[in-house]
């Protein structure tokens, strides 16, 4: 009797045994969702370090030149389309990086809201970027090639280095928007498919 007994102990405990392997596989962390904040985590970075260094090659590109024996200086400052241009930069990497701060204090214990919050900044900061990305654009076309209609002259043959540098810190600022795009893309999914559940 206690033979039969201790025989179908055995046996509840090894059929049950299956069910609790499963049950403790459950619980495994997900490579996907580590793969996309490892990615998150670059694209945030990305956008700061970029628009920074948009903003350190506007700011400090001048030229002085004389035409006609007339002095004529080539400044960042003297074209609103380009002081845009800075200020979006400048907002774009000062919220960058305050998002990577936050995003550092906040990994431990993500909320939905926290997901939702991201999503928005991205979305904000991508628009800051193509607006400023847009506005320097087509200032530097009109610099570049001039606009016959209204009499504007090209100055570009006059100040290439001012215009040069231009360029290499508006290429900059559209690798930041693509950087700030993808990202946006990262955090919609995981915004959606991510969170935490309550």
């Amino acid at each position: 009797m206690a033979n039969a007994i201790d025989s179908s102990v055995l046996n509840s405990k090894s059929k049950s045994s299956p069910n609790s392997s499963i049950t403790s596989q459950q619980p495994q962390p997900q490579h996907g969702t580590t793969k996309i904040s490892m990615a998150q985590e670059i694209l945030r970075i990305l956008p700061t370090l970029l628009s920074a260094a948009s903003v350190a090659v506007t700011v400090t590109n001048h030229q002085t030149v004389f035409i006609f024996s007339l002095r004529f200086e080539a400044h960042f400052y003297y074209s609103p389309s380009l002081k845009f241009f800075v200020a979006a930069n400048s907002v774009v990497a000062a919220m960058s990086l305050l998002t990577l701060i936050l995003n550092f204090l906040m990994k431990r214990q993500p909320s939905p809201k926290y997901y939702f919050f991201m999503l928005l900044h991205d979305i904000v900061m991508t628009v800051v970027l193509i607006g400023g990305c847009a506005a320097a654009t087509s200032i530097g076309y009109v610099g570049q090639f001039g606009e016959e209609h209204v009499g504007w002259q090209p100055i570009c043959d006059h100040v290439r280095k001012f215009c040069t540098t231009n360029l290499v810190s508006l290429l900059l600022s559209y690798f930041a928007f693509i950087a700030y795009f993808a990202l946006t893309i990262l955090s919609a999914y995981n915004s959606l498919f991510s969170s935490p559940k309550t």
